[in-house]
């Protein structure tokens, strides 16, 4: 299983969905979307099987020099490089199904594509954004970075003024199966975001664990494990609410004795 990848299973709650960790490593931006799209079809299967032990996988990878543009409209403009800049910069552009709108991928960055049904958890589009965001801002503080939300912009940024992003976001679902997620940058090249601007937001600053925290930035196989831990333990919670929910549901749907 994982193609070579590195692959660990965790249970973090009995009854809980298995969730799958599988480290891709370094992989061009294609070939991590096709690994996605094929966990996707796994978690649809399992749920087309009627079972939960399909719960889901936890990918992580750090990708190869790349800008990905959103197919929202007006989001090419924000792509700022010429053709021979990113050349120079050795960055590839790459057109993506995710939301949001334009970003850059590299090393030193940690990706996660979490692929989960989010029906089992009873989340929305909008829960789910707010869950993975809750998770970087624990990682973060882990690591004694204090980081938030900004209102009207997805992400996590730092508390700090000026507040600068240091993990940006975009999923799409596919039949409520989730796919894309989240990227934090741990110790990016931040130049690279100079060709573009970043997530179309003009005059917004983007920064990196090791920007922020200096020396005691840890390692990606660091921000790997307590990143894992910190959304686990968010959707173990949102699980326990769910069942909690088709719990009270199921009850009073019964029909009275007499």
């Amino acid at each position: 299983m994982g193609g070579g990848f590195r692959v660990s299973v965790r249970f973090p709650v009995s009854g809980v969905p298995d969730l799958t960790s599988i480290d891709l490593g370094r992989l061009g931006y294609e070939a991590a979307y096709a690994e996605q799209c094929r966990r996707v079809a796994e978690v649809e299967a399992g749920r087309a099987s009627g079972g939960l032990a399909r719960g889901g996988f936890l990918l992580t990878v750090e990708h190869d020099p790349v800008i990905t543009v959103s197919r929202r409209a007006g989001a090419a403009t924000h792509l700022l490089a010429t053709p021979a800049q990113l050349e120079a910069a050795g960055v590839k552009v790459a057109e993506t199904d995710r939301g949001g709108d334009i970003t850059y991928h590299g090393p030193g960055q940690l990706v996660m594509y979490p692929i989960l049904d989010i029906n089992l958890y009873n989340l929305g589009v909008h829960d789910y954004m707010r869950l993975l965001e809750d998770a970087v801002i624990d990682t973060c503080g882990t690591f004694g970075l204090a980081v938030g939300r900004e209102q009207g912009a997805t992400g996590v940024w730092t508390a700090r003024e000026p507040r600068a992003k240091v993990c940006a976001m975009g999923v799409r679902f596919r039949r409520w199966v989730s796919m894309h997620g989240l990227a934090i940058n741990v110790r990016t090249n931040l130049s690279h975001f100079g060709l573009i601007v970043p997530c179309g937001l003009v005059g917004r600053g983007v920064t990196s664990l090791e920007r922020e925290l200096g020396e005691s930035c840890p390692s990606m196989d660091r921000v790997r494990e307590v990143l894992d831990g910190a959304l686990r333990a968010r959707l173990s919670e949102a699980w326990r609410v769910a069942r909690e929910k088709r719990a009270n549901a199921s009850a009073t749907s019964e029909p009275r004795g007499r």
